[in-house]
């Protein structure tokens, strides 16, 4: 079934890059929350903030005998807090610095007498400016424009879970990674990897170590900041001999030797007559460069798909 591209929002990031910017170092206050007092998962997966019906959410983080969530809500714009005894706080999502978010969230807590130290820096950016308490710089938020950008999570969380279904190895959640603010999923061959190098900025070298210590395919989408524009990306970690060089779908992909990944453009989804069938092919073609160059056991990690599950 074709999908009304109304459905895909535009998102050029030129006009919304003030809030993007405050927003994703919100979602690293909020993620660093749960990453603080979740137990360790393989691949930090229980770092990972996920999609919701109104925005994104830490999904249930224990504290202690109780427990207790926190959501971004896109539609009311509203940041709220909710404990397994009912109890809730919330603020309105508006333009404030991310000094004042995180005044404003530690207080909530506090108030709901649940304790959380994080550390207070950004991560994976390059030029971090300073601790979130200090940071009165980033402070822009643009309602309309991060509801069309949750709108878009909402689609690209769809059709990735879709393709997810296919694979019945190990595959990671559909999940939105505060570090680079990017949803992705990830598929595993089983096999143990090299040693990551690291670099990434402002990230502990040991954390890519234990994220990429199995062989991987993954993909993801991101606002375009380094890029310019929305996109969705695909990687294989180790990346096997002639995947730069495989083709893949559609026309508009390419291989972006900078960033090590496969490119495809939101907009050639977005514009598309059928955007679900243009990313899955993205996806699909993109796994199979990865699988196929590096000799996955395909027939034992994969389900027969049947094209009417949709």
């Amino acid at each position: 079934m074709a999908i009304n591209n109304q459905e895909w929002p535009s998102l050029p990031l030129d006009q919304w890059q003030d809030t993007y910017e405050t927003l994703h170092l919100w979602s690293q206050i909020i993620g660093k929350i749960r990453l603080s007092l979740m137990p360790w998962i393989n691949h930090s997966w229980h770092a990972a903030l996920y999609v919701s019906a109104t925005g994104l959410t830490t999904s249930i983080i224990p504290y202690g005998t109780r427990a207790f969530e926190i959501d971004f809500d896109f539609v009311i714009h509203q940041l709220r807090i909710t404990t397994s005894a009912g109890e809730q706080r919330f603020f309105t999502l508006e333009s404030m610095s991310v000094a004042d978010f995180y005044r404003k969230i530690i207080q909530a807590l506090t108030e709901l007498d649940i304790e959380v130290q994080i550390w207070p820096m950004p991560v994976e950016i390059p030029d971090p400016i300073q601790p979130f308490a200090e940071n009165e710089t980033q402070a822009a938020y643009d309602p309309e424009a991060v509801g069309r950008y949750w709108r878009a999570l909402l689609q690209v969380h769809r059709v990735f879970t879709n393709f997810r279904s296919r694979f019945i190895g190990k595959v990671s959640p559909v999940h939105f990674f505060w570090g680079a603010f990017d949803i992705a999923v990830t598929r595993f061959s089983g096999r143990t990897a090299p040693k990551h190098p690291g670099g990434v900025p402002n990230c502990a070298n040991w954390v890519m170590e234990e994220a990429y210590s199995h062989e991987v395919s993954s993909a993801g989408f991101w606002p375009g900041a380094g890029l310019g524009e929305a996109a969705f990306y695909a990687y294989a970690y180790p990346e096997p001999k002639g995947f730069s060089e495989y083709h893949v779908h559609p026309e508009a992909a390419y291989y972006d030797k900078g960033l090590g990944e496969f490119i495809l453009p939101y907009e050639a989804v977005r514009n598309a007559n059928e955007p679900d069938t243009v990313l899955l092919d993205f996806l699909q073609t993109t796994y199979e460069a990865a699988a196929d160059l590096a000799s996955w056991n395909r027939s034992a990690l994969e389900r027969i798909y049947n094209s009417r599950q949709k």
